[in-house]
């Protein structure tokens, strides 16, 4: 049992053991690829994402095996959800992670495991009738009520979330998660009132910080896809200062709210480019937020699930410099946002992991080469 520290490893990332990455991989990779990370542990600026793809065997051995080539190229920080494909993405990635730890290639220290909750997950394949399937599962035994339940298949209530909690570390074949995210907590306010998604969201903080408390999670964080993108008078809106805030109230300045992801590309730049959120008294982008509060943001979609592969501008070519083909220059952009620790690519080929690991060698494009883009696009 690994809980049992049968792989005699740490029980989580650390700012020792991620350091004792970092200089493993020296004069292979750019000095600035890695960023401080949530909570003390060094992040790569590129992330291994495990979004895409079939619950089926195939997938999961090239999940696997791309994962392995990843981490041995340069990447410790290994993105998953409970309802990807099924529960399969972490359970592949467990397996992967042991088989690179139990060959001496890894330490658990090194690592930095992330994943969600928040989606009612289906077992390894799609049930057929997928409401009796949640219904037998969750709500007959008792773990949810059908009232915790939006949108067929969104819950945050706290028991369902410490549930999920242990399956996710059963799955990742790990002591601790290392973050942990509410997945799209903003889908809530599409069936509930403001305040009681914030109400929720409160009970879910408290809960997440008992789970630090007894080591099953090091930190937690929000994952969002609208959230933090759209205007104030959008239903889906969340203001960063006030989910700060709302962790103030219901636990301290203690809190262990570190993080939070959106989708940051070529064509979602809002990250950047939208005053949608306080910051003090004024109106400022959601990563001015971020750092204005401690949080580390983190990048999904870095190529919009392949649809920014190419053909891109040639505007891009020139600002992303030392990258040789589109999905570089693509996912070159996204690292290179300033605020962004961590931009997240799905891998599952060897050959796009050799392309997108390549970019590690790299530095990020310089904050004039970047900001140049916007200007010439304006005036293009």
């Amino acid at each position: 049992d690994f809980r049992d520290g049968a792989l005699g490893v740490a029980k989580a990332a650390t700012p020792d053991g991620t350091r004792r990455y970092r200089e493993r991989l020296a004069g292979r990779v750019s000095a600035t690829h890695f960023r401080s990370g949530p909570g003390g542990p060094t992040l790569a600026s590129l992330g291994f994402g495990t979004y895409l793809g079939d619950p089926d065997d195939a997938t999961d051995a090239a999940y696997g095996a791309a994962l392995v080539a990843a981490v041995n190229l340069g990447t410790n920080v290994l993105d998953t959800a409970a309802n990807y494909r099924a529960q399969r993405s972490e359970r592949v990635v467990g397996l992967a992670l042991s088989a690179l730890i139990g060959a001496g290639e890894l330490t658990r220290d090194e690592v930095v495991v992330c994943t969600k909750g928040g989606y009612l997950p289906f077992d390894g394949a799609y049930p057929a009738d997928p409401g009796r399937w949640i219904y037998e599962t969750y709500v007959k035994p008792g773990l949810l009520a059908p009232a915790d339940i939006v949108g067929g298949g969104h819950s945050l209530a706290p028991r369902y979330l410490l549930h999920q909690i242990d399956r996710s570390r059963a799955n990742l074949r790990v002591d601790t998660i290392d973050l942990y995210y509410l997945h799209n907590p903003e889908s809530q306010l599409a069936a509930v009132g403001r305040d009681e998604v914030f109400a929720r969201i409160g009970r879910a903080f408290a809960a997440l910080e008992r789970a630090v408390g007894a080591g099953k999670i090091g930190c937690y964080g929000l994952a969002t896809w609208n959230a933090f993108r759209v205007a104030p008078d959008a239903r889906e809106y969340l203001a960063l200062a006030d989910l700060v805030a709302l962790a103030e109230r219901e636990i301290g300045p203690g809190h262990h709210f570190r993080a939070v992801q959106l989708p940051c590309n070529l064509a979602m730049t809002e990250a950047v480019t939208a005053r949608h959120q306080p910051v003090g008294n004024r109106l400022g982008s959601l990563v001015e937020a971020a750092d204005h509060h401690g949080i580390t943001v983190v990048a999904s979609a870095s190529l919009l699930q392949g649809k920014l592969t190419g053909p891109l501008p040639e505007v891009l070519g020139h600002a992303m410099e030392g990258c040789t083909t589109d999905p570089q220059r693509a996912i070159q952009f996204v690292r290179s946002t300033p605020g962004i620790t961590t931009a997240l690519v799905g891998m599952r080929q060897g050959a796009h992991v050799e392309e997108n690991l390549a970019l590690a060698r790299l530095p990020p494009a310089s904050r004039d080469a970047y900001l140049r883009l916007f200007t010439e696009e304006q005036t293009s």
